[in-house]
């Protein structure tokens, strides 16, 4: 702790930020694409597009879903995928975890190569979001499938 933390601090450490169930099933998806410390335009793209045509999203306009992803940037450099991902998990319904997982993982794969920091982002996410080993197994053997062409 530096010695100007708590003038500097002071503000944040007050500030509670609260994810809809869709800005925390988005935030799996940013994190995951950006998990290799790049984010290039394709794959913000992809995500978006991914994200679209889901049900959950569907309501979601181009400008709405803009100003999401805006948020959820925004807490990704202030305060790190850790801290992105904690939040998403608190407001994600557990419905919907082996299904953000699948997402986060066909984006991972997407670009036909995994880097080490892909793979242990993958590896922490689903003990994060509790699923079973097993079903995360399947889930990135499928992916793995899908991507291959």
């Amino acid at each position: 702790m530096g010695l100007f933390d708590s003038v500097f601090n002071e503000g944040q450490a007050e500030q509670q930020i609260e994810l809809k169930p869709e800005e925390a099933f988005a935030a799996v998806a940013l994190v995951a694409i950006a998990a290799d410390g790049y984010l290039s335009d394709q794959e913000g793209r992809d995500m978006t597009h991914m994200l679209e045509r889901m049900h959950l999203f569907q309501s979601y306009s181009h400008e709405v879903m803009h100003r999401m992803f805006d948020k959820l940037l925004s807490i990704l450099k202030i305060q790190g995928p850790g801290k992105l991902i904690d939040l998403a998990k608190a407001q994600l319904p557990a419905d919907l975890r082996e299904t953000a997982f699948a997402i986060a993982t066909d984006l991972v794969l997407s670009d036909g190569t995994v880097t080490a920091q892909e793979q242990a982002f993958l590896d922490d996410l689903y003990r994060i979001l509790e699923i079973p080993g097993d079903t995360a197994l399947q889930i990135v053997q499928v992916m793995t499938i899908k991507n291959r062409g």
